[in-house]
This record gives C-alpha cells, structure tokens and sequence, in this order.
C-alpha cells in the first residue's frame, strides 16, 4: 500500500479533525496567497460536487472544485455546471404554444401540435394567468383529481427547495392532484423487498466499507457499476467512496462482474467479467442454488433460524413442484452461461465471505420482482446475510454507499401539507397506460385505485418525455390532455411538448440547503446564489408564490409570519440539523459547509447485522419478522406475473423467444449525465457523442454482420419506434447485446425517426407486474442497420421555433374566474396533526412513498427503516411519524 493511499485513507477517517489543518485550506484562501488571482468566489454544491464559482461582472467565468471536499470531481463538476446555464437551451423568458394561445377562450388549442409548432414569448402576467385559469377551470369542471403532477422525484436540484416539494406545497393548499407513485430507480423492488427482507433495500445504507475490507473474499457485481453511478447523487456528491473501493481490491478482495458488457468498475476493480444474457439473472441463481443442494454446501442451520419458506423454494429448485429441476445445465441454455462456470460460481459464492451486489437495473425489467428475491434466496439458502462482509446489498452503486453513516439529522424542507385526492394514482411508469384508460382500475401493492381522467398536467423540473417509455405512443396519450404546464430551466422534452413553459432559474441562480452524502449524511453544504437569474427566469419558489397570489394565497404560500426574509427557510432548515449543535448558521454559511461527525461504532456496522446477531429482538419488519424466501403475503395476492417466491418467468422480450437477428438493448446511466441533465452541454457531448448522437456499444461479430463500421451512423427500430445513434464497435459487450444510454434529448424527423438517439422511443411499456406496475425499460427487443439517410444534425440541443414581435393582448382578471375556488379551498382541513406534518416536511421529498393509505402497518414498519435516516428524524420524531402512519396505512381500524 503507497503512502500516498493511506494518507488518503487517513482523510477518510479523520474527516472533520483534519479540517482545519493548513494544508486544507479552501479554493478562496489558496487565492488570496496570490495577490495576483481573482477573488470573488462563491461556494455553492450540486448533484456533481461542492464546489466554488468564479464570478467577473455578475457572469460565471470557472468553476473550482473543493479538492479537500471532493476528492474525484467530474467533467459533469468542471464542465457541464458552467455550460449549461450559459446555453442556448435556456428558456429565457414565458413561452406559450401558438395554438394554445390563440384558442385559449374557445378550447380550440389544437394538442396534436405539441412538439411540433412554435412558440410565442409572453409576459408572465399572461403565463401565470393562463395557467391559473386552467387549474381552476380543471378543478372546477373536473375535480383536483384530473390535474396530474409528474414531478416526482426531485432529482433536478441537490437542495430542499426542489420543484416536486415546492409544487406540492401549492397544490395541497388547493386540495391536491393526482401523484405518481413509485419510481423508475427501484419501482418494483421498493414494493417486493420489504415482503421479503423487511426493508426497501434499494435506498438503504450499505455495511461500511471497512468492514467489507476487512472481511470479505469474494464480492459479486450483478449488473452493478459503482464506479459510474455514484459520479452523481441525489444531494452533494463527494466521491468518497472511490478510494475505499481501491483499498478493498488491493487487499485482495476477489471481484466477479456478472453483466452482458464490460463496466468502468470492472476495469477499476480488475473484475473478472461473466457474460450473461440480459434478464436471466433469475435463471442462474435459481441455477446456482440447485449446484449448492446437490453438493450440501447450503447451510440448514441458518435458514431454520433466519428463514421461513426455505422447504417451498428448494422443492422448486429441485423441479419437485414443476417436474424441471433448475440444474446448471437448464440454466445455460437460457443464460448463455457454461454449465461448468456456474457451478463454478456457485462453489465459490458458498463456501467464500460473500457480499453480492445487485443493481437497480436488474429489476428494471419483466417480472423485475424475482431478480432481487432470488439473490437474496441464494444468500440465504448459503448462509450470508448479517454476517460482517457477507450478505446482499442492493444500493452499493448510488449514494456511495459503504460509506459510514453519521447518523446525524439532516436540513428539513418545508411542509407540503395535506393532498385530498386519495383514490386516484398513476404509477410512474404507467402515465400512457392512465391517459388511455380513464377511470381504470389500477392494483398497486395489494391496493385497487383507479386512473383519473386526466385533463391537466403540471411539471416542474422533470422532463418526463425522456424517461417514460414507448415514446411515441405516449405522445399520441397526451393529445387528449387539454393543458400541459412545464417549469424548468431548459427547452427538455417536458417544455418542448407542453403548453405553457414557465422559465426557471437554474439551482446556480437561488439560495438552498443540501446534505453531503445520501447515507453518510455527514457534511451539510449551503447551496449559495451565484449570479442574478438569467433573462426572465424565476426561482421555483416566486413562481408557485406568483400563482397563488393570483389565487390571493401568496401569505400563506410564502409563510411570511414563519418566513419574513428566503433566507429564514435556511435558518430554519439548518437548526435542525446535527451541525447546528456546534456550528452556528452564520458561520456555516460564511463557509459554505458544516461537519457531521462520523461515530466509530458506524465504521463497523452491518447491513441486517443486528438481526442476525439476535433475531428474536431484532427481527425484520416481515410478517413473520423473518427472511420470507416463500412469502405468504405475495402469494395470497394471487398474481399471475409475481408469484410468492423468486421462479423463472420468460420475459415478453428476451433473446430466448426474439426473431431472427433481434438484439436486446439495455439502456443503463450515462457516464456523463445525471439522465437527462447535462445532456445540453456541448464540451460534455464533445466527449461522448458519434457524428452527435448518442453512442451505441455493439459487438464486433454484430457489427460485421450488418456491414457497420466504429463511428457509423446506425438505425435501432422496433414496432414502437425508430431511433439513430453512432456506432461504437466493441468486443466488451457480448454479442447479440446493445447498450445506449438513457437520458438523451429527442429531436424527431420527417420520417418519425429520433435524430438524436433517446433510447425510449423503443422501450416498452409492459409493465414489471400487477404488485409494483414498475418499468420493464431493460426489457426490450430492436433490430439494427446502419443508417443510410440521415437528415441533417441533430438539432435536440437547439431553441424550438419562436415567434418573434407577436403582440399578445393582456388577458382581464374577469376572463379568468379564478375566484371559483374559494368553495374548494374552505373546504380543506387546516388542521395537520404534528405527525402529518412532519411526514410532508420530513419524508416524502425524495423517493420516500407519499400516500399514506398506500401500504399496510406492517410495510410502513418496513419502509421507514431506511426512510426515517434519510429525513434525518430523531427518535422522538420518528416516533410521532410511525404513530401518523400507523393511524393511516391501508389496514388501519378506522
């Protein structure tokens, strides 16, 4: 080990107590050493890192990253953040479509034009208005439920004041919308996980990684790329588990890459790559299981005293249930997979301390379900989980997880109070399927709700279009929607399909509060305003305060009495935080950072650790308080796409039943981009695109099949869409496998093609299964030639078509009738229990389920396992929570 490394090591340790050292002085102190270097510096962080701007004549000139906070920043960091709030991409001012405009009073706005027409700037008088008229004119004529939000997710800013909480806050102050539930990261294991093992795992903190170090032998990536996913975070990225991974692998930890192509990490770790064909997981661990039984390396003890339903999975392991026993042989017909290697693995997995790593891609997919659950039956079958080193972790590549935890109290956001529709949702995934089928009945998690007859759709900082899948279809849906309301910074697909499009200021351009580490939680940054905001654009908070004061709500909006100054929503977020104890706000923000310290005992900590030390008084939050292998719960269900245990179902599409010369595309996160974000970057695309667009790894034997050349442009088609990309021939995918990146910008052609590469114009909107209604976006079957007539640039990353000198006359607040919904509004309930309220302020700002009444008791024991460190509640709070939830969860006594 160099010196160089276990200084780094000792960094890492040490955290706080070194800070303060001279050789840890900041960016701006290493600046005034030089009389001769430019000053103004701003700290401020982001998904991509804390960082400091540079700032001539009220223009951002550098960014400067905070080495002694980040210790690998980005090209994202270094590049993108700058680029993209000078780009041409900015929306600068109110744009309304032009038929929407001219057709507001008669209905007659023409929706089958979205996408396509120009647009026409107006004053945000007339914008704010428009949009306040059709609110009202949709709750008025159809009730709260017809107006969607698709503004889940929160990942447009690091801070609490994103535009999902935010619109949120407004919208429950008139009685709510239709929300979506659920998510695309982990959609259809935060649903099955906490049947099963008691927790959603898939946003929970992981063992620490000293412990990992220390301990394990053997660590299984399955689909898992630590290395790429955790460049960005969902708060302040500091990269801190980079140097962590180099001292595991060079104490000797054995890596094994399970994954159709080769990833950063494997390279990274020097991981040994096993190919396997995409979606089999489950086929091969139900495969590896059947080696481990018929050579007795599985361990009987455990499962009799961790387990339940072991005897019901073993008995269909063995094929005593279905006549087809699922031997290694079984299992390579369908993997792609020798027999001879996953015994093999299986040997190797059994009788070493291993820690397996499942991605979230995994689930992604048809019967997303069963791919999780059957490596933690395999765990358990073998006798891993709780064990320091060994075990499942489902979050090992997002948040730096392995990372120790501090354990400390995070900034709180604000209330977004109390949202009256209850029996309406959309899944996440399922918005086409819910335009289509008005009234529909929908089952989620065990629960009947049913689709809203959508009229209105409000999104703030989401740009939808590039992430649901089936694109084209879901553009055909939304033509019966009547307005489409898009906030946001830059002309995404979200604004370039909408109706109206308020112009935000980007998160370089307000003041806001963020944490340093998804689980660590050990650092709190202070977001600072860099420059005034470009153009017309206003911070998502004046725009949701402008649209209430035209609904003479704006008092209660702003909260002036608990809120005199923006700065006091700061204050206020900071005192509740651990910092705040030995830091004061002053201080913290003249800095830009405060230190949570790290307790020693988090360096030793381990996922399920407690439980398998003392199962009788920790047990899970599972019914029987056990690892469910066969669970009960979910079989009762009695669905047919999510039986109640993990087993083998053929995906809709999949290599094992596609035609001739089909390949299967995996579509996993960019290395340059947080999805879609960044992708309006120009020195960022400079690094990645082919002929400007997005790249496609194809294999070589592919490739020459169809006559394709390294930098060609190709065509990937299927019945749902077509879309062109630049060739990127390799022999690290294996063969009959396409990989292209989510998160692209579309651009259509005249022939309906996307220019530009966005992958969900050939994904599918089948859904994972009736329990979660989650995505099967890597479940997806394409056909691949090169591209022989491609028409022109890609023009993604330019302004849509604006009409200039269009003189809009102004709308009279008699034409609006917004005082219709007085009756709606005296109709709410003010009164929030302590224990509502701190859920909306606390819980439900990230991807923490936001309905109440959608889970039992016993899943929202379950769930807040690792919602509650997230929100950085204390125990007494926690306390007030669960009391809220277990008065509201479906199976409460009323």
């Amino acid at each position: 080990m160099t010196p160089f490394t276990t200084s780094r090591r000792g960094f890492l340790q040490g955290g706080a107590a070194l800070f303060g050292t001279g050789w840890l002085m900041n960016s701006t102190a290493l600046a005034a050493i030089d009389p001769n270097s430019f000053s103004a510096r701003i700290f401020s962080a982001s998904h991509y890192g804390p960082f400091e701007a540079v700032v001539r004549d009220g223009r951002i000139v550098g960014i400067s990253p905070m080495i002694e906070l980040d210790q690998r920043p980005t090209e994202m960091l270094l590049y993108g953040l700058l680029d993209r709030v000078y780009d041409k991409t900015r929306i600068d001012y109110p744009m309304v479509r032009k038929s929407y405009l001219d057709g507001w009073r008669t209905g007659d706005t023409k929706p089958e034009l979205r996408g396509k027409e120009e647009w026409v700037r107006v004053d945000w008088d007339t914008a704010l208005k428009l949009a306040a008229k059709a609110i009202v004119d949709t709750i008025a004529n159809h009730g709260n439920q017809a107006i969607l939000s698709t503004s889940y997710g929160g990942w447009s800013h690091a801070g609490i004041m994103r535009p999902n909480v935010l619109q949120g806050k407004f919208f429950n102050m008139i009685g709510g919308c239709t929300n979506t539930v659920g998510d695309w990261s982990g959609g259809a294991s935060q649903i099955s996980l906490p049947h099963v093992i008691g927790d959603m795992e898939v946003y929970s903190a992981q063992t620490a990684w000293e412990v990992i170090r220390d301990n394990t032998e053997v660590f299984v990536l399955v689909g898992c790329d630590p290395i790429k996913n955790n460049r960005i975070e969902y708060t302040v990225a500091d990269h801190g588990m980079y140097t962590p991974w180099e001292q595991i692998r060079d104490n000797g930890c054995r890596f094994i890459s399970i994954n159709p192509q080769r990833t950063a990490s494997d390279k990274f770790l020097n991981a040994e790559w096993v190919r396997i064909v995409p979606n089999t997981d489950v086929a091969l661990f139900l495969a590896m299981a059947f080696h481990v039984l018929e050579n007795g390396l599985e361990d009987r003890a455990y499962m009799e005293k961790y387990t339940v339903g072991a005897d019901k999975w073993i008995a269909y392991v063995k094929g005593e249930t279905d006549g087809t026993p699922k031997t290694p042989e079984w299992a390579a017909s369908i993997t792609g997979m020798e027999a001879a290697k996953i015994r093999e693995l299986a040997e190797l997995l059994a009788k070493s301390k291993t820690e397996i790593a499942g991605a979230w891609s995994l689930q992604r997919a048809h019967h997303g379900e069963m791919t999780h659950w059957a490596i933690v039956n395999f765990a358990a079958l073998t006798g891993k989980i709780g064990k320091p080193g060994q075990g499942v972790g489902f979050s090992w590549h997002y948040g730096n997880g392995g990372m120790p935890q501090s354990g400390g109290a995070t900034p709180s956001a604000i209330s977004q109070g109390r949202n009256l529709v209850r029996d309406y949702i959309v899944p996440a995934s399922r918005l086409t399927e819910a335009l289509e089928n008005p009234g529909g009945e929908v089952v989620y998690n065990g629960n009947v709700r049913k689709y809203p007859d959508v009229k209105m759709i409000y999104n703030a900082g989401n740009n939808f279009m590039s992430h649901q899948q089936d694109t084209n279809r879901l553009i055909r849906a939304l033509t019966k929607v009547e307005t489409i309301v898009s906030q946001d910074v830059w002309w995404t697909a979200a604004t370039r399909w909408a109706d109206i499009v308020f112009p935000a200021s980007s998160p370089l351009e307000r003041d806001d509060i963020s944490v340093g580490g998804t689980y660590s939680n050990d650092r709190i940054y202070a977001m600072k305003k860099i420059i005034e905001p470009v153009g017309e654009s206003r911070s998502d908070w004046d725009i949701f305060a402008g649209l209430a004061d035209l609904l003479y709500m704006q008092s209660q909006y702003i909260e002036d009495q608990q809120f005199p100054e923006y700065i006091d929503i700061m204050k206020l977020a900071y005192s509740k935080t651990t910092a705040a104890q030995t830091t004061p706000f002053e201080e913290f923000w003249e800095r830009g950072y405060a230190f949570q310290p790290i307790p020693e005992v988090a360096r030793k900590w381990v996922r399920h650790g407690a439980f398998y030390e003392d199962p009788a008084a920790k047990p899970l939050h599972t019914k029987s308080g056990k690892i469910e292998m066969f669970c009960q719960t979910i079989s009762d269900m009695k669905l047919d796409d999510c039986p109640g245990m993990p087993v083998w179902l053929e995906p809709a599409e999949y290599l094992g039943n596609g035609k001739d010369g089909q390949l299967h595309m995996v579509s996993p996160h960019p290395w340059y981009r947080l999805h879609s974000q960044m992708a309006n970057s120009e020195r960022l695309r400079a690094l990645y695109t082919v002929q400007g667009r997005e790249p496609v790894r194809i294999n070589a034997e592919d490739a020459a099949a169809r006559g394709i050349a390294d930098g060609d442009l190709v065509e990937l088609y299927n019945e749902r869409g077509t879309v062109i990309a630049g060739a990127v021939v390799s022999d690290e995918i294996m063969p009959g496998v396409v990989s292209i990146y989510e998160g692209g910008w579309p651009q259509l052609d005249s022939k309906g093609r996307c220019n530009s590469g966005l992958a969900n114009f050939l994904t599918s909107t089948q859904k994972s299964s009736g329990l979660s209604q989650a995505t099967t976006a890597n479940t997806c079957l394409v056909s691949l030639r090169k591209c022989v007539d491609p028409e022109g640039p890609n023009r993604a990353y330019e302004k849509p078509p604006i009409l200039e000198g269009v003189e809009v006359a102004a709308i009279a607040d008699e034409d609006l009738a917004l005082e219709r919904i007085d009756a709606v509004v005296a109709a709410l309930i003010a009164d929030m229990t302590p224990g509502e309220k701190l859920f909306y302020e606390r819980c439900t700002v990230c991807h923490s389920p936001r309905d109440p009444a959608a889970y039992t008791q016993l899943q929202w024991k379950s769930i807040t396992q690792s919602m509650f460190p997230r929100a950085g509640l204390d125990e007494s709070e926690s306390q007030i929570v669960m009391d809220f939830l277990m008065k509201s969860a479906s199976d409460a006594t009323p």
